[in-house]
């Protein structure tokens, strides 16, 4: 399956440069630009996009507004928005995160780092930069909540897990593959995507990032000081 791609910056010179290289993949076409995030919600509807690539910072409607628009919108359950941005160590990563973006990507990143974080999150899995690991996560979690008492709202919701479910979910808030959560658990990677799936489902999250995001808010995986 061809995977359709949105582009949504308000610099025009970058879109082109995206545009020329989603085309230039024969498993992937460009099926719109928007420059700004009103745009690309619009967009990411009528041209039934399965990943957007969103500049989180844009005039009007910004990136960050756009991507809770597309989490929210039950008609676009299907879409996938990875945030660019061009500083990486940013408290918009996690409110992005939190927003719904299954990850982000530095605009710095090496084409093939781009394309394949195309593909990462057209799979339903959580995108996260080399130089922005699931560690960087935690930190910025610690920050926002480090005053702030923990929600028990939160925690109650992991109730609904199975004993095991939990156990994956805190190998996959450590960015672990199924492949590794498998070969941890000793059961096969069959297993450990049912598992995911079952948990995704009974949290209302939409992919892994949202996963590693609740894992965290929830206390049941606590950010390291390193």
């Amino acid at each position: 399956m061809t995977i359709r791609v949105l582009l949504a910056d308000d610099q025009a010179l970058l879109r082109s440069a995206f545009r020329v290289l989603v085309d230039s993949e024969p498993d992937m076409e460009v099926v719109g630009e928007a420059s700004d995030g009103a745009e690309a919600v619009r967009l990411a509807k009528q041209r039934r996009a399965d990943v957007v690539l969103m500049d989180i910072r844009m005039p009007g409607t910004d990136g960050l507004a756009a991507t809770r628009m597309i989490s929210a919108d039950p008609g676009l359950g299907q879409v996938r928005v990875v945030i660019l941005t061009t500083f990486e160590v940013d408290d918009y990563v996690v409110q992005s995160l939190r927003a719904g973006a299954s990850g982000f990507l530095g605009k710095g990143s090496e084409p093939d780092e781009l394309l394949n974080a195309i593909r990462v999150a057209a799979s339903g899995e959580a995108l996260l930069s080399p130089a922005a690991t699931k560690g960087l996560i935690a930190r910025f979690l610690a920050q926002r909540d480090a005053d702030e008492e923990r929600d028990p709202a939160r925690a109650e919701r992991l109730d609904a897990l199975t004993v095991r479910e939990r156990e994956v979910l805190v190998q996959v808030a450590g960015g672990h593959s199924n492949d590794e959560i498998a070969e941890r658990l000793e059961v096969s990677p069959l297993t450990v995507k049912t598992h995911v799936n079952r948990a995704m489902a009974k949290l209302g999250a939409r992919d892994r990032a949202q996963l590693v995001v609740m894992a965290y808010e929830s206390g049941l995986v606590r950010p390291r000081a390193d």
